[in-house]
């Protein structure tokens, strides 16, 4: 009984490190490359970043706010037929505030925070990216434009967006609410579970059987004679009589030489003999030229 305690004690302490998750926290490892771009070896990306600079129409930092933003897929359990989600669908700030974005990754893959519609003069490429690989943690700051504007937030890796994980950050007002968003605003295809394997084969087996047919109207194929194929023909011939004369050359040739090789060497001597060709064509074009040019002498 004892040794049975023991060991589900150890089991349970050595099980307790690997079922709990560990985030890297990449903020500590960015490398600025200049113009708000942050990079590090190991997969972390800030794109846009910004905590100085106002844009134009902002007199003043509005107030400053900092939100965590989580990614995953069990955020999108809540969202039927969805796959990846972040954990907050919408967000809304003054104009002309400071934000900092903790953004964490709890999948085991690829995920973004991405704004999209900034101004080209301050953001590049007119927009803010936060990026991180598998379970981890990483840090932007922006300061938002002036104006009410709802902004696009999403994951740009392949699929991710379209299956669920996009938000809408409202600036002020906003300027309306996007499509699509999930929770927020209706899905511009909705999906339907309504139907069955059987009922829709049934939908189709209905519809084909209610189509017309038409039969047209083909002409009878002509029967044609065979044509007689003799067994050895002049071309035949003629290529066993070269092959035979340039066996024992090719053999020499291609000796100790592998397949790739023999088929270079191959390729190397029919674009010779292409540009053999092309000489003498030219040639003669050349002296046919030349004859209908000569001035005939006067009789």
């Amino acid at each position: 009984m004892v040794k049975l305690l023991s060991a589900g004690v150890l089991i349970f302490l050595f099980s307790a490190p690997v079922s709990a998750v560990e985030y890297e926290d990449h903020d500590g490892m960015l490398m600025d490359h200049g113009d708000g771009h942050l990079m590090d070896m190991a997969g972390g990306m800030v794109m846009g970043q910004n905590s100085s600079t106002l844009p134009g129409g902002c007199d003043s930092i509005a107030e400053t706010k900092e939100i965590t933003v989580h990614a995953g897929h069990k955020y999108a359990e809540k969202f039927p037929g969805r796959m990846f989600a972040f954990d907050t669908q919408e967000f809304n700030f003054k104009p002309c505030t400071k934000l900092t974005v903790h953004f964490i990754n709890d999948d085991n893959v690829r995920h973004q925070w991405m704004m999209h519609g900034l101004p080209k003069y301050l953001y590049p490429k007119g927009m803010f990216h936060l990026e991180i690989s598998g379970p981890a943690k990483i840090s932007g700051t922006l300061i938002l434009p002036p104006g009410d504007k709802t902004y696009l937030v999403h994951c740009d890796i392949a699929q991710h967006m379209e299956k669920g994980m996009k938000a809408q950050l409202k600036v002020g007002k906003g300027d309306g609410d996007l499509p699509s968003i999930p929770g927020v605003t209706a899905y511009v295809i909705a999906d339907d579970y309504k139907g069955s394997l059987s009922t829709v084969m049934a939908d189709v087996s209905a519809a084909a059987e209610a189509a017309p047919t038409v039969v047209a109207n083909k002409p009878a194929p002509v029967s044609q004679p065979p044509k007689e194929d003799s067994v050895i023909s002049g071309v035949t011939v003629i290529g066993l009589v070269i092959g035979l004369l340039f066996a024992p050359f090719l053999a020499k040739k291609f000796k100790g030489m592998s397949v790739s090789e023999a088929i270079a060497t191959i390729f190397d001597w029919v674009r010779a003999g292409i540009e053999l060709v092309v000489k003498l064509l030219s040639r003669l074009v050349r002296l046919v030229i030349s004859n209908k040019n000569k001035i005939l002498p006067g009789k």
